[in-house]
């Protein structure tokens, strides 16, 4: 089962900042080598930029746990950590609806507005939430 990781930093601002960037990139690229790795998301937060939260995507726990006692992950969060002045926090996430439950209701409901255009009931909104479920489902 799929995991997300949730990757609290709290930031210093000015200088230490601008100094993360790249370390937080290598440990990216570090990351996107790994057996299990889907994807990752760095976002800082609008109203405190000092918060920053990175969205790592892993095929399961175990793949994230071998990552994370890696000595090359180590070693970059331990500069990371150094320059930011603060412990990383870690959450992890699993979805609550199971991917082959949300595949067929989103199935399911693209075949019923798929129904409503063909019958002529077809409305603008019905156009963009066809196209909408249609992307979305390889997302999934």
């Amino acid at each position: 089962m799929a995991i997300e990781v949730m990757i609290k930093r709290r930031v210093k601002q000015g200088y230490e900042a601008k100094e993360l960037v790249p370390f937080i990139l290598q440990m990216r690229a570090l990351a996107m080598n790994q057996p299990g790795y889907i994807s990752g998301t760095t976002l800082c937060n609008l109203e405190h930029p000092e918060d920053c939260l990175v969205i790592s995507r892993w095929e399961s726990i175990e793949d994230w746990n071998r990552w994370f006692h890696s000595s090359q992950r180590a070693e970059m969060e331990s500069k990371i950590e150094t320059l930011a002045g603060k412990k990383t926090k870690y959450d992890f996430y699993a979805s609550m609806v199971p991917r082959t439950i949300a595949e067929k209701a989103t199935r399911r409901q693209t075949e019923r507005l798929s129904e409503k255009s063909k019958s002529g009931h077809f409305s603008t909104f019905a156009c963009n939430e066809i196209r909408y479920l249609q992307t979305s489902k390889s997302q999934i």
